[in-house]
C-alpha cells in the first residue's frame, strides 16, 4: 500500500506566533529583496548569507549530529559532492533519504540546510545524503539537474542502495530538480515515495505572479524570485522540456507528498503540481498549512506548526520505507 499522510490540522488560520513571523517577514526579508540585485555579485552574496543567517537562528537544534563530507568521482567520471547527515543513534544503512535542497538555484547548500535533514534524519530514524549541486550563474541550466541525476546513480551504482529503499525529498527550486530527475533520467528511478516541501514547479513564475494578486508573499517578490531562477535558465527557452516538465508524458511518479504554506506564492505551484501528478494517474497527498511561509518546516523556532508537518513527513517516509533488515553500508 502506499504511505498515508494525516490532513493538516483543521484550523482556518495559522498560530499567532507564526503569523507574527510572516508579518516581520514582509517588512524584512521581502523589502531586502527589492535592494539586492541577484545579478550582482555583491547582492547575491548578500542575500546567500541572509538565507543562511535565518536557517542558523530559527533551525532546528544539530545537537549530536554527524556530518560525512562526499566528493567522489563515479565510473562514469561524473563528480558527486554532498554530505551523509546522520541523527545521533543512526547509521548507515540499507535505507535512505535523498535530499535536493532548495536555492532558487543559486543560493543555498547542504551546510544551510543541514538542520532541517538533520531533523528529517531525526524524526525518519534514516540517514539523509543532501547534494551539493553547482549553483548559477556560475554553473547555469543544466548544471543543478544534472548533478541530481549524477548523485541518484551514484547512490544506487556505487553506495549499492536499492531503488525502493530511497526517498526523493526536497524544498523550494530542489522539487523542481526531483521532478526533473524522476523525468529525464534515462534509468527512470522508482524511489519507494518523494516528499516535497514548497517545491517550486513553474520556472516562469506565473502561477505565483497570479497567487501574489491574491496574498502577497512575506518573503518575496515573485518579481525577484523571478531574476533569482533566471540565472540558472538564461537564454533558454522556457518551453525547454526539462524546464517546463511534462509530467503526464512521462513514467508514474512514487506516491508523494507535498507541503506547501499557506501565506507563500508557491502555495500555487504546489496546488498544480498535485493536481498534475494525480491527472498522470500518481498518488499525491497535498497539503496547504494556513499561514505559513515558504519552507516553514525549516524554521520551528518562528513556526510551531513545522514540528506537526515535519512529523506527517517523517510518517510517510517511514510507511514508503518499513524498517526490515539494516545491513550496513561502508562509508
Amino acid at each position: 500500500m502506499p504511505p498515508t499522510a494525516t490532513r493538516p490540522p483543521a484550523r482556518r488560520r495559522g498560530s499567532v506566533r507564526s503569523r507574527t513571523a510572516a508579518a516581520l517577514s514582509f517588512h524584512t526579508l521581502r523589502r531586502l529583496g527589492t535592494v539586492l540585485p541577484p545579478e550582482q555579485a555583491w547582492g547575491l552574496w548578500a542575500s546567500r548569507r541572509i538565507v543562511a543567517t535565518v536557517m542558523d537562528a530559527f533551525g532546528p537544534p544539530l545537537t549530536g549530529v554527524r556530518v560525512q563530507p562526499v566528493e567522489v568521482t563515479t565510473a562514469a567520471g561524473r563528480r558527486v559532492r554532498g554530505e551523509w547527515v546522520l541523527a545521533p543513534g543512526i547509521e548507515r544503512a540499507d535505507r535512505a533519504i535523498y535530499f535536493l535542497h532548495g536555492s532558487g538555484y543559486a543560493m543555498c547548500s547542504p551546510r544551510t540546510h543541514r538542520r532541517l535533514t538533520a531533523w528529517l534524519s531525526r524524526l525518519t530514524r534514516l540517514p539523509v545524503f543532501c547534494l551539493d549541486y553547482r549553483l548559477a550563474p556560475r554553473h547555469p541550466f543544466p548544471a543543478a539537474a544534472d548533478d541530481a541525476h549524477a548523485g541518484w546513480d551514484w547512490l544506487r551504482d556505487e553506495v549499492g542502495l536499492a531503488e525502493e529503499r530511497i526517498v526523493l525529498a526536497g524544498d523550494s527550486a530542489g522539487g523542481h530538480l526531483a521532478v526533473d530527475l524522476l523525468l529525464h533520467s534515462p534509468a527512470h528511478p522508482r524511489p519507494a515515495a518523494m516528499v516535497l516541501f514548497s517545491p517550486l514547479a513553474d520556472l516562469t513564475l506565473h502561477r505565483a505572479r497570479q497567487r501574489e494578486l491574491l496574498r502577497p508573499d512575506p518573503a518575496i517578490r515573485s518579481v525577484d524570485a523571478a531574476r533569482l531562477v533566471g540565472l540558472y535558465c538564461r537564454g533558454v527557452h522556457p518551453d525547454h522540456p526539462r524546464l517546463s516538465h511534462d509530467i503526464a508524458a512521462g513514467p508514474p511518479f512514487p506516491p508523494t507528498l507535498v507541503q506547501a504554506g499557506g501565506a507563500e506564492m508557491l502555495a500555487a505551484d504546489a496546488e498544480h503540481l498535485a493536481t498534475t501528478i494525480r491527472l498522470a494517474g500518481g498518488d499525491c497527498t497535498l497539503q496547504i498549512w494556513p499561514d505559513q511561509v515558504h519552507v516553514f518546516q525549516a524554521l520551528p523556532r518562528l513556526s510551531p506548526e513545522a514540528a506537526q508537518a515535519m512529523t506527517v513527513a517523517a510518517r510517510f517516509i517511514s510507511e514508503a520505507i518499513p524498517a526490515g533488515d539494516r545491513t550496513g553500508i561502508a562509508v
